[in-house]
């Protein structure tokens, strides 16, 4: 009896130390901050710019006559000074500092202020608007404390973070928070924020969010808020993508972004079903520029990205990203399917120029939808593809297929397909009638089916459930 109680006793124990065994792995809060504090908070500078103001920028001139008008002979004709507070952090002893180009947008004047109350004029080494990030190099003669970036790949969700800046002017302010979200978007065309619940406001942009390792891992850059005011939900610039932009305008005093001349499409969830993907990822090639890198490659429109050299592509804002972090005149290789068969493809990356525009789309106009005449498969009633019906809906020239004239709201094809739109593939293949879209509907076994769509010169793939 007692053997078996020892048994028991045993498998018991077993299976709670299994229980338990996550648990006691988990990284524990840490006791403060104080001593990442006093390690970091040396190179985090406060930033003070200042833009003089021509008198018809600056106030306005009182009427004649007003109680006011006498202020017109005080201010006089004098330019007004205007000021901007945010905050910075020193990359390199000799006094390189980064911070958010709004900071510093427009200023004739920038200083650079230290925790232990030393003040520096500083200048504009170089910023990119399209990031905004700046650069500024101090006017000093000693070398200056400093801080690293970190790898930003490998902060996660649930990681401690802190910041330090210059919230409302006040200076050397830390707050302290967790990773709540990666991959944000909030509108730019290579947003990849990390969003933490850090307390952030106005004069923290442009201040460093720290890992618990010292080391920087975002650029504060933005809050959603309803009120202006922190929410906890903030946003920085990952430090891979800072420290790439800080490299090229340190070097080159501008970004030289990576170009392929392509412009892609979303894989929506129908489309990933119809290749057969268990979640939707990659990029549909949509548009190849006729002088691009990618013209010469055999990179065909409706090619779906799947990696973009080893690296997995997680939808089109990243593709792009990944792009245009590539190092110019770099060879790399493009996995993708085309016509559902893996392939391999290889590109020069070049350079993106100021008139580029990757994720260029073109605008499609609604037209007047004709009467059906009973030429309708999944909800898209189809017209003749004439000289008419080309200046009627504002055809491309280059497109040849089937005309879609009208789509049914109800229908899937809603949002998907437009009125203009010309069908010239059906699942990769050749179509020129009604007849020959309603076989291949016919045939498909039910699922998602997938058109090529030649919507104002611009390739456009859509799945849409029958």
């Amino acid at each position: 009896m007692m053997q078996r109680f020892l048994v028991l006793t045993t498998f018991l124990a077993a299976l709670l130390s299994v229980a338990v065994t996550p648990a006691l792995q988990a990284h524990p809060a840490p006791d403060g901050f104080a001593d990442l504090a006093e390690r970091l908070s040396p190179a985090v500078v406060n930033i003070s710019a200042a833009q003089r103001l021509d008198s018809e920028d600056g106030l306005p001139e009182f009427p004649e006559g007003s109680p006011l008008e006498r202020f017109n002979d005080i201010f006089g004709n004098a330019p007004r000074i205007a000021n901007s507070l945010g905050s910075g952090f020193i990359i390199d002893p000799s006094g390189l500092v980064v911070t958010n180009n709004h900071v510093i947008d427009g200023a004739d004047e920038v200083e650079v202020s230290l925790p232990d109350g030393r003040a520096f004029r500083a200048e504009v080494v170089g910023i990119d608007s399209v990031t905004d990030l700046a650069v500024l190099r101090m006017d000093v003669d000693e070398p200056m404390p400093f801080v690293a970036f970190a790898d930003s790949d490998t902060a996660r969700v649930g990681d401690w973070v802190i910041a330090i800046g210059n919230p409302f002017g006040l200076g050397g302010t830390l707050t302290a928070g967790v990773v709540s979200a990666r991959g944000r978007e909030a509108g730019g065309r290579y947003d990849d924020y990390i969003q933490t619940d850090v307390a952030i406001n106005t004069g923290n942009s442009g201040g460093p969010l720290f890992n618990m390792d010292g080391e920087v891992v975002g650029v504060n850059t933005l809050i959603l808020s309803p009120t202006g005011a922190s929410v906890g939900i903030s946003l920085s610039i990952p430090a891979n993508l800072a420290e790439t932009v800080v490299s090229q305008l340190v070097e080159f005093g501008e970004t030289r972004r990576g170009w392929l001349g392509v412009s892609v499409l979303r894989v929506t969830p129908e489309m990933a079903e119809s290749f057969d993907l268990a979640t939707p990822y990659g990029a549909i090639v949509s548009r190849i520029e006729e002088d691009g890198p990618a013209a010469a490659s055999g990179l065909r429109n409706g090619d779906l990205v799947l990696q973009f050299d080893g690296r997995r592509v997680r939808d089109s804002r990243s593709f792009q990203r990944m792009a245009a972090e590539t190092e110019i005149g770099r060879e790399i290789e493009l996995e993708i399917i085309r016509r559902d068969r893996p392939m391999t493809v290889s590109l020069t990356v070049g350079a993106l120029s100021e008139g580029d525009d990757e994720d260029a789309t073109v605008n499609a106009t609604v037209i007047a939808p004709t009467p059906t005449n009973g030429n309708e498969v999944m909800g898209m009633t189809f017209g003749t593809l004439d000289t008419a019906s080309r200046r009627r809906f504002r055809v491309h020239p280059d497109a040849e297929g089937v005309l879609v004239t009208e789509v049914d709201p109800t229908s899937d094809a809603a949002g998907k397909v437009r009125p203009g739109d010309v069908i010239e593939e059906v699942e990769f293949a050749r179509v020129d009638s009604v007849a020959a879209i309603r076989e291949i509907v016919d045939g498909h076994g039910g699922g998602p089916v997938r058109f090529q769509i030649n919507r104002g010169g611009q390739y456009v793939l859509q799945s849409i459930r029958p």
